[in-house]
């Protein structure tokens, strides 16, 4: 039988009747408010529960596999509600609704009426709100939106209530886009956050400068700026303050006929330890965060105790102790109208103490961020197809979405949690690949037919997918077309330009050739599958699908696709004579001469005696440098040291060690579309190094692995790109794949650093890329995954690749980062296949190509394979533009979210691609027509959302609070932003770097 919340309180009133005469049942009172005058103690009871870390997500949810860590999700729910409910002054606040929503669903709708009582009296706060505590420097902000916007809508639905507080709370370091974008943008009040480097904690205790106003973007300015706080030591109580049931701490005995009785001493403490905040807080206004990881799970044990402090210290009168939340915090602080320090750019990187900088995670386990990474373009493609189809119940891209959300998490793609961890959040994204994969093949099925997507029921023909294309594994493609058999290549362009790139594949057949849809023979070229690459594929195929590939392949097609706006294109391979067969020249580094390769504008020159590069060299913007690239490896400082190197932290063991010797062998494969450079620079280490004929950069694929550790030093490796570029100390890296921010080696802007770590101390997170230039020329990296990297000397460039470590860091995971992959009863390190691009260009001119190619890279093409027949020949449509077919985005703008909802609205996204100054013919207000993006169906209704999608622009922009900023007396620059859409007209404008979303209906 369930008791109602009223009889519930009306039980605890008769208790205490009966209790006068009989008992010392105490009533404590807990009412107390804020009290001008008085030191104010805001107590925020909360539980911070990792979405997968030392257990897996749903072993944390229900409480298993308690050997490695004594941890159940449930139970902390479980036990809140009841807890809550006893008083209504009990406030708490709750953050990871991946956790929230598993409980939820198996709640009666008895309690879930009580929830939502207690949600909205304001007891029970949903704060941050996204499916879990996203990090923030390994994860692109099209992700973060993603995830908050799951759980975001989970609240609006089941709530209707919108979280207030940004909580990154444990995240290792803090991005600028996590202020602007996921804090302003969202609509949060504030934000708050732990962890900051521990030379900027000390000096912002000293000025009383731990809470500022933050102005993450230069483009936006003010206008997306957020009344940002670092606590002063971590995310936790004070140091004797913890409560749960096997915690250290004095409890308040306050019982006079028992021993033990400690009131006044603990009421001493608590005045003690909130003065002593006070001294480095501004305002009379302190938080105090009572709880930290996996706590609550016996509630009552936290409020009894906290219950009474309230009471003894208001009795004592020295200062004031309150049940509060970060909003009735934000908003105390509001109400003195203060001004406020102002911070921009970010909290990059972070060291908790000295030696100890947490710029490893950037690249620990470079597979799984490249997996994350693959899949979530990939889910941006799924959720256009599955518009353009129409949604349909029971196949949807929603378990991807899922799967992604949750590897967003501080310990998931950062490469910081427990191995099985990691196995278990690249199994959820290949169950979730899997679903989406099957709402992309029916999408294209349905869209090469001529009948509406809606009547399509069993599209023929039936696609399938290459998702281990990364290892030269794809069976639709593998067959032997030499029997008289054509495979059909469908290629779909998520992007909103027209665009042209080069699809590769392996296949079995030498003699074949490609077609267009209208049955003209476009240029192909055949390259051999080398050695290297066969044992990749062999090993990791077996890896992967539990048998070796039944069919051996000799080569790669290649050839150049064209294809429309949000739209797809087809091509036919089938037998018949190639024309673009490669060239092969193979130097032993015994020629004195020099080697150009590149059948285009660009030419890499090497030198024929060494095998090394040498020159880089644009023909039409003559741009011509001295270019070199090489590989080295940091030894990891040991165990027997103050601090290792480990999945957190990156600790060099001095500088580091090449790994190439003086003369590298090349192989240069030349042909029609690309000239390739093949060089072995270790027995571990493999490269191709690629220019194409109608493209303005290098293509550099590495395979690094497994990295051998017989020898007990871990090894962290870097690909070092080395120029004479006067870059003095400068550098510039993206903050998750938008803004790019001003590094100089050494140096902090908020404080005088102390350098201890000169390597690790100067490496920062790229997802995007990484450019510095000089008084004439910059020099442009782009990246397809995240990694760390940095500028260590003048002219250089080195980005971290792969890490292989042999001790535990000390942070908590208690595992070494070493990554094995297993065969029968084989195992090796793991190897890493990834990419990384290299381009030059005149002073001012390189962001046009960061822009628009840093977008090809997140979106890849997405290619669909199906075999014809005599029975079925072509398509019934060809080709696909699913917009006005004489209409394109601007190029500085991109459409991250076309995705029907379940009521039939679409959630629809477009960014800016640019910064104010960044360009001069870019950076400018820019205009998509809407009615020509959806030229196919007509619009009803356009509604402008906040970032998140959870209440309406203009609803949100009312309650902004805006808060005043030190120094500037009123005095604010003006920012553009785009205007409101006229409904008639249903044109959007977007500002530098400003992000709109909208909820569309058509009729």
């Amino acid at each position: 039988m369930t008791s109602s919340p009223v009889s519930l309180m009306i039980l605890i009133l008769i208790v205490s009747v009966l209790c006068v005469a009989e008992c010392k049942y105490m009533v404590y009172n807990t009412s107390q408010g804020v009290v001008p005058g008085k030191l104010n103690v805001h107590m925020v009871p909360h539980t911070h529960d990792d979405v997968g870390w030392l257990k897996t997500i749903d072993q944390y949810y229900v409480g298993s596999n308690n050997s490695i860590q004594g941890a159940c999700v449930q139970n902390v729910l479980d036990s809140l509600i009841p807890a809550l409910l006893a008083d209504k002054s009990r406030k708490f606040i709750y953050a990871e609704m991946a956790f929230f929503q598993r409980w939820w669903r198996d709640q009666s709708e008895a309690m879930q009426n009580i929830v939502r009582t207690l949600v909205s009296s304001g007891q029970l706060e949903m704060i941050n709100g996204g499916m879990c505590m996203h990090d923030e420097a390994a994860t692109h902000y099209i992700d973060m939106i993603d995830q908050t916007t799951l759980g975001h809508r989970f609240i609006k639905e089941e709530f209707n209530v919108t979280p207030r507080i940004g909580w990154q709370i444990d995240p290792f370091g803090h991005s600028a886009v996590q202020a602007y974008l996921l804090g302003a943008e969202v609509g949060f009040d504030s934000l708050f956050f732990a962890r900051i480097d521990y030379q900027d904690r000390a000096k912002r205790k000293g000025d009383k400068s731990l809470e500022v106003i933050w102005r993450g973007s230069r483009s936006l300015g003010s206008s997306a700026q957020i009344f940002s706080g670092a606590f002063p030591e971590n995310y936790e109580p004070p140091s004797t303050f913890y409560f749960e049931v096997n915690d250290d701490s004095p409890i308040v005995q306050d019982n006079v006929d028992l021993f033990d009785y400690n009131v006044q001493e603990r009421v001493n403490d608590f005045v003690a330890a909130a003065l002593s905040q006070a001294n480095i807080t501004r305002s009379n206004h302190i938080m105090w965060t009572m709880g930290t990881d996996f706590k609550y799970q016996y509630a009552h044990t936290w409020f009894r105790n906290m219950d009474k402090l309230i009471h003894y210290v208001n009795q004592d009168g020295r200062v004031n102790a309150l049940y509060s939340t970060p909003s009735l915090y934000t908003d105390a602080k509001y109400a003195l109208n203060e001004s406020w320090p102002l911070k921009t750019d970010d909290y990059f990187p972070y060291a908790d103490r000295i030696n100890a900088y947490w710029t490893g995670y950037f690249t620990s386990r470079p597979a799984l961020k490249g997996y994350v990474r693959m899949m979530s373009g990939y889910y941006l493609a799924a959720r256009q197809l599955e518009f353009f189809r129409g949604r349909i119940t029971g196949r949807t891209t929603d378990s991807l979405a899922d799967a992604l959300a949750i590897a967003q998490h501080h310990d998931a793609v950062s490469g910081t949690e427990k191995q099985h961890v990691a196995n278990d959040y690249a199994k959820r994204l290949s169950i979730g690949y899997k679903e989406a994969e099957e709402v992309v093949a029916a999408s294209l099925g349905c869209m090469t037919q001529s009948s509406p997507s809606s009547e399509c029921k069993n599209p023929v023909p039936k696609f399938t997918q290459c998702p281990l294309l990364n290892i030269s594994y794809c069976p639709p493609t593998e067959i032997d077309l030499s029997l008289g058999k054509k495979l059909v290549v469908v290629v779909y362009n998520s992007l909103g330009w027209t665009r042209t790139d080069v699809v590769r594949i392996p296949v079995m057949n030498e003699n074949i050739i490609v077609q267009d849809s209208a049955g003209k023979v476009i240029v192909s070229q055949l390259l051999p599958i080398v050695n290297a690459t066969l044992a990749v594929r062999k090993y990791y195929a077996s890896a992967y699908t539990g048998e070796l590939p039944s069919v051996s392949i000799k080569y790669w097609l290649a050839f150049e696709a064209v294809v429309p706006p949000l739209g797809f294109s087809t091509y036919t391979i089938s037998s018949g004579k190639i024309s673009g067969k490669q060239t092969s020249y193979a130097s032993d580094g015994s020629q004195n001469d020099t080697i150009e390769i590149g059948p285009g504008n660009l030419k890499l020159i090497y030198s024929g005696n060494e095998g090394k590069l040498i020159q880089y060299v644009n023909n039409r913007n003559l741009v011509k440098v001295s270019l070199e690239q090489s590989y080295s490896y940091y030894a990891g400082v040991d165990f027997d040291s103050d601090q290792a190197t480990g999945a957190y932290i990156f600790r060099p063991n001095g500088t580091s060690f090449p790994l190439q010797s003086e003369k590298i062998p090349l192989t240069v494969l030349r042909g029609p579309l690309f000239d390739e450079v093949h060089q072995r620079f270790s027995s571990w280490i493999y490269q191709i190094t690629r220019v194409y004929k109608e493209k303005e950069h290098v293509e550099v694929e590495f395979t690094v692995g497994p990295i051998p550790i017989d020898d007990g030093v871990g090894k962290e490796v870097v690909s070092q790109i080395t120029t004479m570029l006067q870059n003095n100390k400068t550098f510039y890296t993206d903050s998750n794949g938008r803004d790019f921010l001003e590094r100089i080696r050494d140096y902090r802007a908020d404080w005088n650093l102390q350098v201890n770590q000169p390597v690790a101390g100067n490496y920062y997170p790229i997802n995007l890329g990484i450019y510095m230039k000089d008084k004439t020329t910059e020099l442009s990296i782009l990246v397809d995954r995240s990694v760390g990297g940095s500028s260590i000397v003048d002219g250089q460039v080195e980005l971290m690749l792969h890490r292989r470590l042999i001790y535990d860091d000390g942070r908590g995971v208690d595992e070494a980062l070493n990554e094995t992959v297993c065969v029968l009863d084989k195992c090796t390190g793991l190897t890493v296949q990834g990419k990384y691009f290299i381009r030059f260009d005149p002073l001012g001119e390189g962001s046009r190509w960061r822009r628009s190619f840093g977008q090809e890279i997140y979106s890849p093409f997405v290619l669909a394979f199906t075999e014809q027949d005599d029975n079925w020949t072509n398509f019934q449509v060809s080709s696909f533009y699913g917009m006005d077919p004489s209409y394109t985005l601007p190029h500085n703008v991109a459409i991250i979210t076309l995705q029907e909802l379940e009521d039939g609205s679409v959630l629809l996204r477009f960014a800016h691609l640019y910064e104010v100054g960044e360009d001069k013919d870019f950076s400018v207000l820019a205009t998509i027509e809407l009615k020509r993006v959806f030229s196919r169906k007509k619009i009803i209704k356009v509604t402008e959302m906040s970032l998140s999608a959870n209440q309406e622009r203009e609803e949100m922009e009312k309650k902004r609070l805006v808060w005043k900023v030190e120094g500037l007396d009123g005095k604010e620059e003006n920012v553009l932003r785009g205007r409101p859409v006229d409904p008639v007209k249903l044109l959007v404008e977007l500002a530098p770097m400003e992000i709109r979303t909208f909820v569309i209906n058509f009729n």
